[in-house]
């Protein structure tokens, strides 16, 4: 997953349908929320690439609000986010 780090970030609709959309990464509290969105929503891997940056993900980890399942998911496949949490 290599995404962007910086900037703003406007979703595309099958990603947040919410009037928002656009998240500025540069704050804590969009980038978390903008992740959220993008891993309980993505269907296709492009998206998860796209939006998402490794790195990122590991150190927000702890603090996305996510479903168990997925959670337990993402953590079974990602191994180092087990570490994170």
């Amino acid at each position: 997953m290599s995404g962007p780090v910086t900037g703003v970030i406007e979703l595309p609709i099958h990603l947040d349908w919410s009037e928002q959309r656009v998240y500025d990464l540069d704050d804590d509290a969009q980038l978390g929320l903008m992740y959220e969105r993008v891993i309980r929503e993505a269907v296709h891997l492009d998206d998860l690439r796209t939006y998402l940056n490794g790195p990122l993900l590991t150190r927000l980890w702890p603090r996305l609000y996510l479903p168990m399942q997925v959670r337990k998911s993402w953590e079974s496949r990602f191994r180092d986010l087990v570490r994170a949490a």
